[in-house]
């Protein structure tokens, strides 16, 4: 990722392009691993608590390294912090495939977990620095696009070469391809420098975050990246014995979401972030609830209302933060999605304590087998519900706040010309 001597303006397409590409190394490393975490199991003699523990290590990483990354943005520029991304991501992917048992996965996922937040701290504020207004909450879906995009290919290589009995490490190897190309994209480039002044320093950061809206907001990125990440780590787990295939409903959320990011910018032209949020809370809850219930095709239409519902939690969630409370910065975006990510780390063994005990309870009632699994995947799933519901009401008071209080965005004449790294 050196810096070219002869290029003096930052080439937006080619780091928006490396940006998608890094994002895709993180959906990789959450589909993949997804994908084999019943083989991790089996492989290490691993209870699903300890496996949850070894997933929080993914979560975990995500917000150190956001909030280091947020801090340092404006200091050290976003370059420095992808070629950290990149020594992480390869590191933690070799390390995986050779690790001996449980402290060994720990490991390389906390590694592969800081890559991804490096990602998420350097790419959000240098999109949203390469673009204002409508433009920029197009850039920020499309670029979050990316991540169910990537899911939904790192899904379908897992289910086929589950079938072709591969093994897990081949699958693990597999997300080091995105990893260097996104190191080759980001090669030689020049990086954009922040566009609004005050949101260049630490002072004008926090003085921007100590407000009632940023707190709250915050609330709310913790309950909708634990809707969003916690049961889709544990799809096969839960949902695989329901008549339905847990990486392929991984993959078909994943491309509905991809999907409806892509013309994400859209509706929130039309309906503001706060419109689109609250809607996609009342379509999670009614997925969630759906796929905890019903079995078989249905699987398939009740995971298919759930991606609708899940599809612009996280790039609105940024987005809000950016257009309605832009003078926290990078530093903003950061630490609003480590929030979201810490709850999520903390609610993987949570998770896994809840299927442990929903299968001591069917055991007790007689289940076994086939039966048993989908008892255990219905009982977890259920208490999930709470999640999304509880969204519903807190984004139903955002609405009205935001529409009383008429937030709006910075005027364009404010921001600063950005210059280079």
């Amino acid at each position: 990722m050196k810096e070219s001597k002869n290029q003096t303006t930052p080439n937006t397409n080619r780091l928006f392009y490396g940006s998608c590409l890094a994002l895709i190394t993180t959906a990789f490393s959450f589909s993949l691993r997804a994908g084999i975490l019943p083989d991790l199991g089996e492989a290490f003699e691993l209870t699903a608590k300890q496996l949850g523990e070894i997933n929080s290590m993914w979560f975990f990483g995500f917000p150190i390294a956001m909030i280091i990354g947020g801090l340092t943005y404006h200091s050290i520029g976003p370059k420095k912090i992808m070629q950290f991304a990149f020594i992480a991501h390869t590191m933690g992917i070799i390390l995986t495939i050779y690790s001996a048992g449980y402290w060994g996965l720990m490991f390389s996922t906390l590694l592969i977990g800081l890559g991804n937040g490096c990602t998420e701290a350097a790419c959000n504020p240098m999109i949203s620095d390469s673009a204002t207004g409508k433009k920029m909450s197009t850039l920020l879906n499309r670029f979050h696009m990316w991540f169910p995009g990537g899911i939904v290919l790192g899904s379908l290589l897992s289910y086929f070469m589950t079938q072709l009995n591969m093994g897990w490490q081949a699958q693990i190897w597999i997300i080091l391809v995105p990893t260097i190309l996104y190191a080759f994209f980001f090669y030689g480039q020049v990086f954009p420098k922040p566009s609004l002044q005050e949101a260049k320093t630490l002072k004008g950061n926090l003085k921007g975050m100590a407000t009632p809206l940023f707190i709250y907001i915050a609330i709310c990125m913790a309950l909708t990246a634990s809707t969003e990440f916690v049961p889709m780590q544990w799809v096969r787990l839960v949902l695989d014995k329901s008549g339905a295939n847990g990486m392929v409903i991984m993959a078909l959320i994943s491309g509905i979401m991809a999907f409806g990011r892509y013309f994400g910018g859209e509706f929130v032209d039309k309906f503001d972030q706060t419109g689109v949020l609250l809607a996609s809370a009342i379509f999670a809850t009614l997925g969630m609830f759906l796929l905890s219930t019903q079995i078989g095709a249905l699987v398939y239409v009740s995971a298919a209302i759930f991606a609708i519902g899940l599809c612009y939690f996280w790039p609105n969630m940024i987005g809000f933060v950016a257009e309605k409370i832009p003078k926290s910065g990078a530093l903003g975006m950061s630490v609003v999605g480590a929030i979201g990510m810490f709850l999520t780390a903390n609610m993987q063994p949570v998770f896994g304590i809840w299927i442990d005990a929903a299968r001591e309870k069917a055991t007790i009632m007689g289940l076994s087998g086939d039966p048993l699994d989908l008892a255990v995947g219905q009982e977890t799933l259920k208490i999930m519900i709470a999640f999304p519901a509880l969204l519903v009401v807190l984004f139903s008071i955002l609405w009205f706040w935001v529409k009383k209080n008429r937030v709006k965005n910075i005027p364009h004449e404010e921001m600063l010309p950005s210059t280079e790294y």
